[in-house]
């Protein structure tokens, strides 16, 4: 009878040796996935070059100097939130027509092609959509929730990082504020 408590008494601590254990290693690969979000494209940091191609056949690169102010926005067609934001992203783009290029990133890694092309056709999409078939930049931007929009500068700096929906008056709010800017043009 003692051998037996003594062999329970003994599982129990290896199991919870090996909880122990595996709870730091848990908690390790949460510190370094914190690390990893710390790392996202934000506010004051350049934005992750990329180049993808576009439903216009011509490919569209980002990161890097432009005449423009960019607003990247990544949306999907199954997506509600990116249904309320097209008609604003449509009125955006005509407005600062001049003044900022609008670029839309399908995340077609995520999404079906023929959806993504009938969303852009029902919403008149007006502007450029990239389309991410391999995932790649919505990886790089580390994109997690749809739509997420990013306001570039002509240096390449990221501005602004939202998620989700915004009134367009808030989008011309902050436009505005960066064109206004002494070193945009």
């Amino acid at each position: 009878m003692k051998k037996i408590g003594i062999i329970v008494a003994a599982c129990v601590f290896l199991i919870f040796g090996y909880f122990f254990l595996n709870d730091k290693q848990t908690n390790q690969v949460f510190s370094s996935v914190q690390g990893t979000q710390e790392a996202l494209p934000k506010p004051g940091y350049l934005a992750p070059p990329m180049e993808l191609p576009a439903l216009d056949e011509q490919n569209y690169a980002v990161g890097d100097r432009r005449d423009k102010l960019l607003l990247l926005n990544f949306w999907a067609s199954w997506c509600g939130p990116c249904e309320l934001e097209a008609p604003d992203l449509v009125e955006l783009s005509k407005k600062y027509e001049t003044k900022m290029d609008v670029y839309g990133v399908n995340a077609t890694s995520y999404d079906r092609e023929r959806q993504a092309r009938q969303f852009v056709e029902d919403f008149e999409l007006n502007f450029p959509i990239l389309m991410d078939r391999d995932g790649v930049a919505t990886k790089l931007y580390k994109v997690t929730t749809f739509p997420t929009t990013l306001l570039i500068d002509q240096n390449g700096v990221v501005q602004e990082r939202i998620l989700g929906v915004i009134p367009r008056e808030q989008w011309e709010k902050r436009i505005d504020a960066l064109l206004d800017k002494p070193d945009a043009r």
